[in-house]
C-alpha cells in the first residue's frame, strides 16, 4: 500500500477485509467477464472491447482515505471488480444493457444511467453504470457500458487533467464544452446513419426479391443480394452438362468492376446482359469444353463466359480479353496467350459473324 495514504482503524479493517476477499474477487472477475463475453458472442453483438479489472490495493486505499466512513463493510464498495464494455454505436449500449439484465442480478438502487443526468454545463461523456451480482451470488461488481467515442472522451478528460483539483480557466472550459457537444453529435449521427443504411439495404433486398431490378442501382451490396437469386445457375447447369461436370461455389463479387466497366448501372441492366448473351456464352463454352474432359466447374463459369462474349461482341478484341483475364486470373503474361486462343476459338461462332455483318 502507498505509504502516503493514512487510514484510520475503520479503514484498516476494511482494507484487511479486501485482502481476505481478493481471491474471490479475482475469480468473480473471470467468471463475470467470460459469461458476458460468451453471451454477447451468442447474441451476435460485436463490441470493440470488453475490459475487466480488480481494484488494486493502492487505489482502494486512496478511496478509503477520502470516504471510508461511508462504508460499513467492504461489501458496500461496489466497484472492487469493474467490467467495461465499449460499443461502436449508442443503440448497442442499450442492447448490452438488456443482456446484462438477463444474465446478472442488477442492484437498481445503486445503478445509474448517467446519460440521463447529462446537464447542459457538464463536460465529457457519461456511461450507463449497472451494479451487478452473479445469479449464483457473491460480491457485487460494477458494469460500465459506453460507446467508443464516449470512451475516447473520458480518456481525454483524464489525460488533460480536466477533472483535477486545479481550476480550469473559463475559456478552456468553453472549448471542452464545444468539443464534447461535437463528439456527442458525431456519436448520435453514426448511429442514425447506420439505421438509415440498414433500412436502405432492406428496401433494396425487397426490390430485388420482387423483381423490380430496374430500380436497383448496381453496387457491391445490391449485387450480393442479386446473387442470392442465383441468376447464373441455369447457364451454369447448361455449361456443366457438356462434360457432366460438378459445380463448386466461388465468389463472383470480383466481377463487379467488370460489369461496371461494361456500363451496367442497375440490376436490370445485369439481368438484360444475361438474357442477351446467355446463348452465345453457352456456345462459346461448348466450343472450349467439348474437346476436354473437365469434370469440375466453378460457379463463376457462366458469368465468365458472359463477360467474354460481351467483350467480343463490342469489339474489345485481344486487348479487351487480356484486360478481362487480368481481372479474372490476376495479371500475368499467360493471359495474352489465353486471349489469343479464345479469339481463335470464337472466330468460328455465329455471333462473331453477325457482329462483322
Amino acid at each position: 500500500m502507498d505509504n502516503s495514504v493514512t487510514l484510520d482503524a475503520h479503514g484498516e479493517a476494511l482494507m484487511q477485509q479486501y485482502r481476505d476477499l481478493l481471491p474471490t474477487l479475482e475469480q468473480l472477475a473471470k467468471d463475470a467477464y467470460e459469461l458476458l463475453r460468451r453471451t454477447l458472442k451468442e447474441q451476435s453483438i460485436y463490441v470493440t472491447a470488453i475490459e475487466c479489472r480488480v481494484k488494486k490495493e493502492k487505489s482502494l486505499a486512496g478511496k478509503l482515505e477520502l470516504k471510508g466512513s461511508k462504508y460499513k463493510s467492504i461489501d458496500d464498495v461496489t466497484d472492487l471488480v469493474g467490467i467495461r464494455v465499449i460499443t461502436f454505436y449508442t443503440d448497442e449500449v442499450d442492447k448490452v444493457a438488456v443482456i446484462a439484465k438477463n444474465i446478472f442480478d442488477i442492484d437498481w438502487s445503486e445503478s445509474v444511467d448517467k446519460r440521463k443526468l447529462h446537464e447542459l454545463d457538464s463536460f465529457g461523456y457519461n456511461s450507463l453504470h449497472y451494479i451487478c451480482r452473479l445469479k449464483t451470488g457473491g460480491p457485487r461488481f460494477e458494469l460500465q457500458m459506453r460507446t467508443a467515442l464516449q470512451h475516447v472522451w473520458s480518456t481525454i478528460e483524464h489525460d488533460t487533467g480536466y477533472k483535477g483539483d486545479v481550476k480550469i480557466p473559463r475559456e478552456y472550459l468553453r472549448q471542452f464544452s464545444r468539443l464534447a457537444g461535437m463528439l456527442e453529435l458525431v456519436d448520435d449521427e453514426f448511429s442514425r446513419l447506420r439505421l438509415v443504411l440498414t433500412d436502405y439495404r432492406r428496401q433494396i433486398q425487397s426490390l430485388v426479391k420482387s423483381g423490380q431490378l430496374d430500380d436497383v442501382p448496381l453496387s457491391a451490396d445490391t449485387f450480393r443480394s442479386y446473387l442470392d437469386l442465383h441468376p447464373f445457375d441455369r447457364l451454369n447447369r447448361r455449361i456443366a452438362s457438356v462434360n457432366q461436370a460438378e459445380i463448386y461455389p466461388v465468389s463472383m463479387l470480383s466481377y463487379l468492376p467488370v460489369l461496371e466497366s461494361f456500363g451496367l448501372e442497375t440490376l436490370g441492366d445485369v439481368h438484360l446482359f444475361i438474357d442477351e448473351n446467355s446463348e452465345d456464352a453457352f456456345q462459346l463454352a461448348l466450343s472450349q469444353l467439348a474437346i476436354t474432359d473437365l469434370d469440375i466447374l466453378s460457379s463463376s463459369a457462366a458469368l465468365q463466359y458472359l463477360c467474354l462474349v460481351h467483350v467480343l461482341k463490342h469489339d474489345g478484341g485481344r486487348d479487351g480479353l487480356i484486360a478481362l483475364y487480368d481481372v479474372i486470373n490476376g495479371k500475368s503474361d499467360a493471359n495474352a496467350m489465353i486471349a489469343d486462343l479464345m479469339l481463335e476459338q470464337a472466330e468460328t461462332l455465329p455471333f462473331m459473324h453477325k457482329k462483322k455483318n
